[in-house]
Order: structure tokens, then C-alpha cells, then sequence
């Protein structure tokens, strides 16, 4: 995190020599891609920790549009169609199950999920064309429940079906930021 704000420190000093247009590339390949690495694994984590890497988002959008530390973020982050993290998050993990249910992911994370309509005592609870998973049960709660596999079936759930029976993967990924962007705006 505090290398996403040098570089947005040493982008600040080229600001007013580019355009708008020009800078949203370096931030996105220098700022928002150190974010997203491996951002899977946050997923659980309290909300004042996640505020943090939100604020760099944030500063990062500030920059963008040169607005002063104290004016609403929202419509900015909108406006670069931007998510914010805990989204982002949501965003890495659907991708992840999405491509280990379709055999693009790697083997030892697919063998983790298992559809509800694959197990015999429940295939006749669901329609059979329901791609819902099964929520591994845990015994803690707090590190029980930050488990990948936990929290991606939970997350997968969480999904509209139309996002779900996505065709393709760039459809899925494109229905997918779709509907985590309207939810959060």
C-alpha cells in the first residue's frame, strides 16, 4: 500500500504535463494492479483494514481528476467505472470459481467446489440447471469462514443467475463488474 502512494506521489509530479486521459494508464498499471494482486486472499478481513486500501483507490481517483482531499470520491470513482475493494475483491474471487467450474482454473482449486445438483440427496432441492455451490462447513468462525473455499462458494452464491450461466468468460466478466457496479452505485 505505501508503494501505491509513492507511486502516485512521483505520477502528482507529472500531473499537469498530461492529459487526463494519459494518466488513468499509469495508474491503473502502476496503482490499482499492486491492489488487485492476490487481493483473494483479503477477503474476510475487517472493514478498517480494507479502508485502508480503499484510500489509496481514493487518492488515486483525487489525482486523476485533480479534486481536493475533501470532496466526495463516489462520483469520481463512478465516473472511471472503478470498484471499491471489498467489491474488487468479490470481483477476483467469482473470476477464480467461474474459470475452476469451466476446467480453465488450476485442478487443485477445482476440486474444491462442488455443485449442489452433483450431490444425489439434493438434486432433487434444486432445478438442475442451478449452478449454486455447496458452503463448506467450518468450526471457527473467524478463521473458518476467511477460508477460500468458504468464502468463494459464498461469494459464487451470491451471484444472479444471469451472471452465473454466463457463456463465455469475458461475458461473465463483463456481467460480473456490471452487476458489482450497480449494486455499489
Amino acid at each position: 500500500m505505501f508503494c501505491s502512494f509513492a507511486v502516485l506521489r512521483q505520477l502528482n509530479s507529472i500531473r499537469r504535463s498530461v492529459s487526463r486521459e494519459s494518466l488513468i494508464g499509469p495508474v491503473v498499471s502502476l496503482v490499482l494492479t499492486q491492489l488487485d494482486y492476490c487481493n483473494a486472499v483479503l477477503a474476510g478481513l475487517p472493514v478498517y483494514q480494507l479502508d485502508r486500501l480503499q484510500s489509496a483507490i481514493n487518492a488515486a481517483a483525487r489525482m486523476i481528476y485533480r479534486a481536493s482531499r475533501y470532496d466526495n470520491v463516489s462520483s469520481l470513482l463512478k465516473e472511471l467505472h472503478w470498484l471499491r475493494v471489498p467489491e474488487r475483491i468479490e470481483f477476483k474471487l467469482c473470476a477464480l470459481v467461474y474459470k475452476c467450474l469451466n476446467g480453465n482454473g488450476p485442478a487443485y482449486l477445482a476440486d474444491i467446489f462442488q455443485r449442489v445438483t452433483d450431490v444425489k440427496s439434493r438434486r432433487c432441492l434444486r432445478p438442475s440447471s442451478s449452478s449454486t455451490l455447496i458452503v463448506p462447513v467450518t468450526r471457527r468462525a473467524i478463521l473458518g469462514d476467511r477460508a477460500f473455499p468458504v468464502v468463494a462458494a459464498r461469494a459464487w452464491n451470491g451471484l444472479p443467475d444471469y451472471v452465473m450461466s454466463a457463456p463465455t468468460y469475458a461475458s461473465f466478466r463483463t456481467a460480473l463488474k456490471t452487476y458489482l457496479f450497480s449494486r455499489t452505485f
